[in-house]
């Protein structure tokens, strides 16, 4: 059977938790219903994840995603098996991977996790970026930015809007500009507080050592990366990678990080010969090196990937250069001799679908899920390529899809594709807003909720007017929040 890659991680929404309730045809009441407020996270302040997940829609607003399913659910995957020993609880986490080519990763009050590409194109090992994503982990944890404010003496509000507003400024492309911003923000935390933020930086690399060794990681490869930023800096003549500039780094950390290691033993044991990881760096590094693919592949063979991830990028290159029945023999000859890896159906059905092979793209997908009910990237493909077939069907398989991921934008752009082509044209635009306002673009999205109103009225759906009222007044609500930035 398919190696299962988890994708149920406890997503949330701005504000508190949006929980999703579904969207339904016209003659099913009880079925209507999009993301709506919750109650306050007991790891967390309300404030904390209010502002965080305001944070989140204002960053993908400016900033670059990289909207890859594959990529995501495999990431999902690590975190499913790293939260539990986090000591986060049921906290709702979000991961959000950024086309940034430059070496960086965060942690945002609320639960946000970001990872640019640069990362996976850096990381020559599985067991590197999760000692990156561990620690951000154990910022989130000790609660490193409600301590720091707490240390400031100044009021939550201000602070941490303050604090995450030169964030977003740093992670939209502003660089140093963007890092003054929020270090201006927080001067009673970070000016003359060097020793305070190394203490934070240490004690994130010692949790995130636990939780990844607890996880089953080998806990030495956080080392690893550190040697390995350190030797980027004296390559580029001192200039650090992104990452450094806000997680600032001494031999001493790395002294302790090493020794630390070497005390602790990974249990239980993982498999050490999965190439899920090489594969994903290939589809990251594809990503950077677009405009000239066989970069790409030069560069993981350089760094020594293992045969089948060369392989299975080749097959991405030839699908890149719309040699589509070449892809699709290579993707089909590596999944025959690893049966086991999602990676490779999922991929094969991506190609299809993006080479107009529908069909195909439908068929492949379906298989999957025959073996992995519920499989994000298999669903989303098949949703997708339903799309182009049976307007009917792709709404009740996005429908289902947006339930169980309320924070995706994506899938409410594909959802409100598939409402309006299927004649649900009230809740078309209703999904419409919600992808606007996961977007950071409140008001566009309030005037959607606007359009979707008169629809529904003049349709006679009350249901859907009902319902769109009731949103109206969330926006609002987000609207006030997201100003604060």
């Amino acid at each position: 059977m398919l190696r299962t890659l988890r994708t149920c991680l406890t997503t949330g929404a701005m504000g508190l938790t949006l929980a999703l309730a579904v969207l339904a045809p016209a003659n099913a009441v009880d079925d209507y219903g999009l993301p709506s407020l919750t109650g306050d996270h007991q790891t967390m302040s309300g404030e904390e994840y209010r502002l965080g997940r305001a944070w989140l829609r204002q960053f993908r607003a400016q900033v670059p995603l990289w909207d890859d399913p594959i990529s995501q659910a495999y990431v999902e995957s690590l975190m499913n098996r790293l939260l539990p020993h986090s000591g986060l609880g049921n906290m709702p986490t979000i991961v959000t991977l950024v086309d940034n080519r430059a070496l960086n990763a965060f942690a945002v009050p609320g639960g946000v996790i970001g990872l640019n590409v640069g990362l996976f194109t850096f990381a020559e090992e599985e067991d590197a970026v999760v000692s990156v994503v561990a620690h951000e982990l154990g910022h989130l944890s000790q609660r490193h930015y409600a301590r720091g404010r707490a240390r400031a003496e100044q009021t939550q509000m201000p602070t941490m809007a303050a604090m995450l507003a030169g964030m977003l400024i740093a992670a939209a492309g502003g660089g140093d500009a963007g890092i003054a911003a929020a270090m201006g923000s927080q001067a009673a935390f970070i000016q003359d507080q060097l020793t305070y933020s190394r203490r934070f930086e240490q004690e994130a690399d010692r949790l995130g050592l636990q939780i990844m060794t607890q996880a089953g990681f080998d806990p030495g490869a956080m080392a690893r990366m550190f040697h390995a930023m350190q030797r980027q800096v004296s390559l580029q003549g001192g200039n650090p990678p992104e990452f450094l500039l806000t997680h600032p780094m001494t031999e001493g950390r790395i002294n302790d990080a090493e020794a630390r290691a070497a005390q602790l033993t990974p249990a239980p044991p993982r498999e050490v010969d999965d190439p899920s990881y090489h594969m994903i760096r290939a589809r990251a590094l594809l990503q950077v090196h677009q405009r000239d693919p066989q970069q790409a592949a030069t560069r993981l063979a350089q760094d020594q990937a293992p045969d089948v991830a060369k392989r299975y990028l080749d097959a991405l290159i030839a699908a890149y250069r719309g040699q589509t029945d070449a892809a699709l023999n290579q993707l089909d000859a590596v999944a025959r001799e690893l049966p086991d890896l999602a990676i490779l159906p999922d991929s094969a059905a991506e190609v299809a679908f993006k080479a107009g092979r529908y069909d195909d793209a439908i068929e492949r997908s379906r298989r999957v899920l025959r073996l992995m009910p519920g499989h994000m990237p298999a669903t989303r493909i098949l949703g997708e390529a339903l799309l182009q077939r049976d307007p009917d069907a792709a709404y009740r398989i996005l429908r289902e899809l947006a339930e169980q991921r309320p924070e995706d934008p994506q899938v409410f752009t594909l959802l409100a594709a598939a409402a309006g082509r299927s004649g649900r044209e009230a809740w078309g635009h209703l999904a419409r807003a919600e992808q606007m306002q996961l977007t950071g673009d409140i008001q566009r999205a309030i005037r959607q909720l606007d359009v979707a109103r008169q629809v529904a009225e003049q349709s006679g759906d009350s249901n859907a007017a009902a319902r769109i009222e009731q949103r109206r007044e969330a926006f609002i609500g987000y609207r006030e929040t997201m100003e604060q930035f």
